[in-house]
């Protein structure tokens, strides 16, 4: 299928529970987060067992491994919650561009001044294309830079300019974001 893109797979949240568990000892901490000390995997499945629930192994990672008697479905639920809302919270930059020539007249020019201000007040980034196509590209190193500081210029009160003017091929950009 042509132009479809897969959908990005969930990482699952998988800890070792009960008879997962294999090494010599654990630290186990009870379901009311009390610590009850240093045992055998098998000593602490018993002691969850005892109570009903699962035996989880929290910070594999320690010296020795960390293992916590909880309810393991609760547990995932409660990760996958803290996963989405941290997905939430998450802000999302975009980069949008605007492009223009050499000899973009003043009021277009404005125009497009204008649309930069809306794009940073969303937040967002903005690069400012300025193309030369045939002979134009001689007034690259007066024109074009000209123009790209009086876009500047004119965003210095709600922009700083991340990335100063420069030459890629036979266009000349700059990378200017919003003030925090």
């Amino acid at each position: 299928m042509k132009g479809r893109r897969k959908e990005p797979e969930k990482k699952e949240v998988r800890a070792r529970t009960n008879q997962q568990i294999r090494c010599d000892e654990v630290r186990l901490i009870d379901e009311d987060g009390s610590q009850l000390g240093i045992m055998t995997p098998r000593e602490a499945l018993m002691k969850a067992e005892e109570s009903g629930l699962d035996l989880v192994e929290v910070s594999p990672t320690a010296k020795p491994p960390v293992c916590r008697i909880m309810d393991y479905g609760k547990y995932r639920y409660e990760l996958s919650k803290k996963q989405q809302d941290a997905k939430k919270k998450q802000a999302v930059v975009e980069v949008k561009e605007i492009k223009l020539r050499p000899k973009t007249e003043k009021h277009d020019l404005d125009f497009k001044i204008k649309n930069i201000k809306k794009f940073l007040d969303q937040n967002n980034k903005v690069k400012v294309t300025l193309r030369f196509r045939g002979r134009e590209i001689v007034y690259a190193d007066t024109l074009g830079v000209e123009v790209l500081n009086r876009i500047a210029q004119e965003l210095t009160e709600v922009a700083t300019v991340l990335q100063a003017p420069k030459m890629e091929g036979r266009q000349m950009t700059m990378l200017v974001g919003p003030n925090k």
